[in-house]
């Protein structure tokens, strides 16, 4: 199912803030688990990576790998679960209003 564009950037933060603090994940790793529910490029995580670390809510830490090089690991600090966890109220709250919105039109998507 293609999705706009426009949906994808909105919740791309949130997406890698929830998928991070269930397990810290490297780049390609978290790719590949948004890219799950989200088609997503690859390439348009790190952008979002590369802003949750400069703002605080993400540190970064190298890891050997048994497939190359180490990789360089994300993991959501105090800072960035407290912003998730904002992210996910705000989140829910908007979800739930555009429901509303469309159930009062006569439009039932979940």
């Amino acid at each position: 199912m293609e999705v706009n564009v426009q949906f994808k950037k909105g919740v791309l933060e949130l997406c890698c803030l929830f998928l991070i603090q269930k397990k810290d994940q490297y780049g390609y790793e978290l790719a590949q688990h948004v890219s799950q529910y989200v088609e997503v490029a690859e390439g348009a995580i790190y952008p979002v990576l590369r802003r949750l670390v400069k703002e605080g809510y993400c540190d970064t830490y190298l890891k050997e790998s048994t497939e190359g090089p180490s990789r360089k690991y994300y993991q959501l600090t105090v800072k960035g679960e407290i912003y998730m966890n904002e992210l996910m109220f705000e989140w829910k709250d908007f979800v739930s209003s555009v429901n509303r919105l469309f159930n009062e039109g006569g439009e039932n998507i979940g």
